[in-house]
């Protein structure tokens, strides 16, 4: 069975999204991390924030097969602080380049819930061209608008095709 870490990031712990990742983890038994939880800096091209949180959680990350990272759609892309968590990957590239290869071949996946019928291309595509480029196979995208609100009890349901893509 694949080992699914979920990595979250977004301004309401308790919002729409998390309960979508918590339907997600009970029926994966995935591990969620919130990146809200870490303290995390931002990219800088000196470095300075090497021993912040950032490069242990990939270290820990890296024990499991696949990635899904989560988030609400802000303004047609992810949050700010799942953007700070990519952003930082080029501390991997930079700092850890055999971390770096030790991501080819994972699996990753994306949960995002917003006010649209559909996952905007534009959201989605931020992660195609860096899982590409970080030789990562991509697996697809559980969208739920939530414009209406959420149904906890239909979720299951809903996430039953995506989880199932990521059992194969």
């Amino acid at each position: 069975m694949t080992s699914t870490a979920i990595i979250f990031g977004g301004a309401r712990r308790e919002g729409n999204t998390r309960k979508v990742i918590d339907a997600a983890a009970h029926l994966l038994s995935a591990d969620v991390f919130d990146v809200s939880d870490y303290h995390i800096s931002f990219y800088d091209y000196e470095h300075k924030n090497r021993d912040d949180d950032f490069l242990p959680l990939v270290k820990k990350l890296l024990e499991y097969d696949c990635w899904i990272f989560a988030s609400p759609v802000y303004w047609y892309t992810m949050s700010a602080q799942l953007k700070v968590f990519f952003d930082r990957m080029t501390d991997v590239i930079d700092l850890e380049p055999e971390l770096a290869k030790r991501l080819a071949g994972h699996k990753a996946a994306l949960i995002a819930s917003g006010a649209e019928e559909s996952c905007p291309l534009c959201y989605e595509d931020v992660f195609i061209h860096t899982f590409n480029y970080l030789e990562m196979s991509y697996q697809g995208c559980f969208y739920l608008d939530s414009s209406k609100g959420v149904d906890v009890a239909s979720l299951a349901d809903k996430l039953g095709p995506f989880v199932q893509t990521l059992l194969i």
